[in-house]
């Protein structure tokens, strides 16, 4: 089995910065890409960013140039930093990885529990 904990999440003021972490762990044989979706309150999940094996990121729109997504050393780990948040980023922030199990042929995604970020004006 594989496991994906985010966490780092919380209520910050509008203008702050949160960092949040995502490791993944279990049988993983291969991972491809990491990243976040968020999903807000009465709204559809949405793609904030992905990273790939290779380092090269994307990001939606409406983060660009105030969230930045980070592989760790660990490269089973990835990180959002979260910049000059407002109060339209308050979500449950997912992590999300496409990897490949021990024993299995396919590549799927995998997902964490979700952490709240809640962001006051």
């Amino acid at each position: 089995q594989v496991q994906l904990v985010e966490s780092g999440g919380g209520l910050v003021q509008a203008g702050g910065s949160l960092r949040l972490s995502c490791a993944a762990s279990g049988t993983i044989f291969s991972l491809n890409y990491m990243g976040w979706y968020r999903q807000a309150p009465g709204k559809q999940r949405e793609l904030v960013g992905t990273i790939i094996n290779g380092g090269s990121t994307n990001y939606a729109d409406s983060v660009k140039g105030r969230f930045t997504i980070s592989r760790g050393n660990a490269k089973n780990t990835v990180y959002l930093q979260m910049n000059s948040l407002e109060p339209e980023d308050t979500a449950v922030y997912y992590c999300y990885a496409n990897l490949r199990e021990v024993l299995l042929g396919t590549w799927n995604d995998y997902w964490g529990q979700g952490t709240q970020v809640t962001v006051s004006s």
